[in-house]
């Protein structure tokens, strides 16, 4: 798990995904005047250069954000993530982009708060450094975040967004994801949970939608993106999912506007869809 880095991933088809949602839901909480946390177990460096020798390894920004950079009628959930990637490319330019912590950021109002955790040791770092003078609004724990989170929940405001994206190199990570939602909703059952996963060929990674409707939360809502057909050898991710524990109630929709944009966008092969489904009691 130590070994992995975000920044050869960053800007990707499931970066787009993942950081449409979480926009979403953060502004969607920044509503009402209550204050609110968000908390993000496994935060990564916080933004990312992508001329960097990480990032033009793999490129997979050009097959993300870069398809959409210059796309025209976008839905408006498409053009309101687009606006914060613009921010840290003033110039038109895209040659950086932004971290859930960044975005978390730009996203609070100063009543709120941001909780990182973040285990890798380059990345900690490079964290710090993105937030550095952020003062208490901004809290960095250098350790493990599934640990991180059962120590802080409920938050003392009783309002949070939780985002949940390890790297699922290890198996351990999806039994991981299972037990700490599972904690958490005991402690803290009417936060909102947002659970990203990738769309693997690997058992643990099909089986786990499953295991998460069976948690027996009363409101979820689901959403996958497969960006290609899985190949036959069961190798690379093909897609990804977010499901998401007590969701806003005008994410579903926003949704089903979105994603069928985004599934011909950022489509590889015509393999690529998009599930969206939802249970609410």
């Amino acid at each position: 798990m130590l070994s992995y880095r975000h920044a050869f991933h960053a800007g990707n088809h499931a970066d787009v995904l993942k950081h449409l949602i979480l926009i979403e839901i953060a502004q969607y909480m920044a509503e009402k005047p209550a204050p609110f946390w968000i908390i993000d177990t496994h935060a990564g460096a916080g933004r990312y250069a992508l001329d960097s020798a990480h990032a033009t390894k793999l490129s997979e920004y050009r097959d993300g954000v870069a398809r959409l950079w210059e796309a025209k009628g976008l839905p408006k959930a498409a053009l309101n993530y687009l606006d914060f990637v613009k921010m840290l490319n003033p110039d038109g330019q895209l040659r950086h982009y932004p971290g859930s912590p960044w975005l978390a950021r730009q996203l609070l109002r100063d009543s709120d708060r941001l909780r990182l955790y973040e285990m890798h040791s380059t990345d900690g770092k490079l964290l710090m450094e993105c937030f550095k003078g952020s003062g208490r609004e901004v809290a960095i724990t250098d350790g493990d975040g599934f640990a991180g989170l059962k120590a802080i929940l409920p938050p003392p405001p009783r309002r949070a967004l939780v985002l949940i994206d390890p790297s699922y190199e290890t198996k351990g990570d999806y039994t991981a994801v299972v037990k700490t939602l599972q904690d958490s909703l005991k402690r803290f059952s009417t936060g909102t949970y947002a659970l990203w996963y990738p769309m693997l060929g690997k058992p643990e990674s099909r089986q786990l939608p499953d295991k998460l409707k069976r948690l027996g939360a009363a409101n979820w809502l689901h959403a996958t993106l497969e960006v290609k057909a899985p190949s036959r050898d069961g190798y690379g991710m093909h897609g990804s999912g977010m499901f998401i524990i007590n969701p806003p109630w005008t994410l579903e929709k926003t949704l089903h506007d979105t994603l069928p944009t985004l599934a011909t966008l950022l489509a590889q092969d015509a393999g690529a869809k998009y599930t969206l489904e939802s249970e609410s009691t």
